[in-house]
C-alpha cells in the first residue's frame, strides 16, 4: 500500500477508534502488524495521536474553561476538577513504572492484543446487563471516592487491546454512574491521560524520533483529528440510546480476526 495511504488509513483508524471502548491502541498495532508498517521510535504511532486529543480539546474546551473560571468562586466546580485529577494519578504511578515493560514487551505481542479484545468484547456484551442501576449521572459531580477507583480501572489499559476508555466506563458503570456520565467522565479523564503519556511517550523515544517522514505523520495527523471530532460528538448520543454492544461485537469480530490472521501466518 503507498506509504500516504497507508498514512491516512491509520490516522482514519485512529481517530475513529480512540474513543470508542474498543482500544485505538490495539487496533493502531495490528494495523501496523499486518501492514508492516512500523515507525522507527513509533513516532508516527505518538504523534497522530496528539490529533485526538486536539479534537477532543476543541469539543470539551467550552466546558473545561467553565469549569476552570467557576473554580475560584464555586466548590461544585473546584471537587470537579480534584476529582479529574485524582483519577489521573493512579495512571501516572502506573506508566512511569511500567512504561519500558509496556513498549518493549506487551505492545510487541499481537496475540495478547488480539485476546485482549475479545475479552473486552465480552465483558462489553455483559456490562449493560449486569451494571447496577445508575446512582450517578452527571460526570462532573462523581465522589472522589469514585473517581479514584475509576483511575484504577484505567491503568488496565496499559495492556494493549483493553481500552482506556472501555475499562473506565465498564468500571465507572459498575460503580453505579449511568452509562451517558460514564463515557463523559472517560473523555474528561482522557484529556490529562493522554496529553500526559504522549508527552513523556515523546521524552522517552526522543532520541529515537524519525520526523524524516513529515508528509505521512502530517496526513496522519489531520485525518485522526477529523475523524475523532466526529466520533465524540456522535458516540454519547449512540451509547445514551443503544448502550455498547454494538463495540463489544466489534471488539469480538477484530480480535478474532487478528488471531486467525495470525494463526497462518500473515
Amino acid at each position: 500500500m503507498d506509504q500516504t495511504l497507508t498514512a491516512a488509513f491509520l490516522g482514519l483508524l485512529e481517530g475513529l477508534t480512540e474513543f470508542l471502548p474498543v482500544s485505538s491502541t490495539g487496533h493502531l498495532l495490528l494495523a501496523g502488524h499486518f501492514l508492516g508498517f512500523e515507525s522507527k521510535g513509533r513516532t508516527f504511532e505518538v504523534v497522530i495521536q496528539l490529533g485526538a486529543i486536539l479534537a477532543l480539546t476543541s469539543v470539551y474546551a467550552a466546558l473545561v474553561i467553565r469549569l476552570v473560571l467557576r473554580a475560584r468562586h464555586e466548590d461544585a466546580a473546584r471537587r470537579s476538577l480534584v476529582s479529574i485529577f485524582l483519577a489521573f494519578l493512579p495512571a501516572v504511578l502506573v506508566g512511569l513504572l511500567a512504561h519500558d515493560f509496556i513498549k518493549t514487551v506487551l505492545f510487541e505481542t499481537p496475540q495478547l492484543i488480539a485476546w485482549m479484545l475479545i475479552l473486552g468484547g465480552v465483558v462489553l456484551l455483559l456490562i449493560d446487563r449486569i451494571a447496577p442501576p445508575p446512582m450517578y449521572r452527571d460526570a462532573t459531580a462523581l465522589p472522589f471516592g469514585k473517581s479514584l477507583a475509576i483511575g484504577f480501572c484505567q491503568c488496565l489499559a496499559m495492556v494493549p487491546g483493553v481500552s482506556r476508555s472501555g475499562a473506565t466506563i465498564v468500571g465507572a458503570m459498575l460503580m453505579g454512574v449511568e452509562k451517558r456520565a460514564a463515557a463523559e467522565f472517560s473523555f474528561l479523564l482522557s484529556l490529562p491521560t493522554m496529553g500526559a503519556a504522549v508527552a513523556y511517550d515523546l521524552y522517552k523515544s526522543r532520541n529515537e524520533l524519525d520526523l524524516g517522514a513529515v508528509w505521512e505523520i502530517a496526513v496522519g495527523f489531520a485525518v485522526a483529528f477529523v475523524t475523532a471530532v466526529l466520533v465524540v460528538r456522535w458516540v454519547l448520543s449512540y451509547i445514551s440510546r443503544h448502550g455498547y454492544a454494538l463495540f463489544g461485537w466489534w471488539r469480538i469480530i477484530v480480535g478474532s480476526a487478528a488471531l486467525a490472521g495470525l494463526w497462518f501466518g500473515f
